[in-house]
C-alpha cells in the first residue's frame, strides 16, 4: 500500500452513492479501527454508534435539520454513519473495566504493574477532572486521535468519508439517550462511496506548503 496515495486521494466527500452499501467485512475493519485507536494513558473514553439502515440514518439526521440541514443528504445517503461520543465523567467503573481489560490480554507480566498503572491513569484522569477541571475536553481530545486514524483508515479500504462537526449535538444526544449513558456527541462520520457527481472529489488537494508548517529544530 502507498499510504502517500492513500492521503492523496482522501477527501471530503460532499456526496454519496445511495445505491451502494458496505458489506460484512468492512463493517468489521471498520469496527476494527474504531476499538484500536491510541488514547492518553490507554483510557479510551468514547462510544460510537453505527447505523447502515435508513431508519438508523434518518435518526441520526435529526440532529441535521434547520442551521445544519445542509449536512442532511450526506448522512441519509451514505453507506455507514458513525456517531463518535466522548465520555462525561471518568467512572470507577470505567477505569476498571479497562483496567481489567488489559490485565486480561496479558498487559501486566509483574503484578505490581497493574497497580502502577492503576495509579498513572487515575493520576491524569483525576487532575483533568478535578485540578484542570476540563476532564471531557480532554476526553474529546482522545476521541479526535480516533477519528484521525478512523479516516485514514477507511481511505486505505477504497471507502469515503466526511467528518460533520456540523449538527445539532444535544438533538443527537437526546435521540440515542447518549447522556443518560454518561457520553455526549462530539462529531458525526458519513462512510461510503463517492456519487460521480460529487464536485469536491477531482479538485485539487491544498495544504500550506511543508516550508510553512514544519521546521526542523537542533540543539542551541
Amino acid at each position: 500500500m502507498d499510504i502517500l496515495k492513500v492521503l492523496e486521494n482522501r477527501y471530503s466527500t460532499k456526496q454519496f452513492d445511495q445505491s451502494k452499501k458496505l458489506d460484512k467485512g468492512q463493517l468489521q475493519v471498520i469496527e476494527q479501527l474504531l476499538q484500536k485507536s491510541p488514547s492518553s494513558t490507554n483510557i479510551q473514553p468514547w462510544h460510537f454508534l453505527i447505523t447502515t439502515t435508513d431508519e438508523g440514518k434518518k435518526r441520526v439526521a435529526k440532529g441535521a435539520q434547520d442551521f445544519y440541514a445542509f449536512n442532511e443528504s450526506k448522512i441519509l445517503n451514505a453507506s455507514a454513519v458513525i456517531v463518535f461520543a466522548t465520555q462525561i465523567d471518568p467512572t470507577r467503573m470505567h477505569l476498571e473495566d479497562v483496567l481489567n481489560q488489559e490485565a486480561s490480554d496479558g498487559r501486566f507480566i509483574q503484578a505490581e504493574t497493574k497497580e502502577q498503572t492503576r495509579a498513572v491513569r487515575e493520576l491524569f484522569a483525576n487532575m483533568h477532572k478535578l485540578d484542570h477541571k476540563d476532564y471531557q475536553h480532554w476526553a474529546e481530545k482522545q476521541v479526535y486521535l480516533n477519528l484521525g486514524q478512523f479516516l485514514l483508515g477507511v481511505a486505505t479500504l477504497g471507502l469515503d468519508a466526511i467528518a460533520m462537526e456540523g449538527v445539532n449535538l444535544k438533538v443527537i444526544d437526546e435521540e440515542f439517550s447518549l447522556r443518560d449513558k454518561g457520553f455526549t456527541t462530539s462529531v458525526v462520520v458519513a462512510v461510503g462511496y463517492h456519487e460521480k457527481h460529487d464536485f469536491n472529489k477531482n479538485l485539487p488537494k491544498s495544504r500550506l506548503p511543508i516550508t510553512k508548517v514544519i521546521e526542523y529544530v537542533d540543539g542551541e
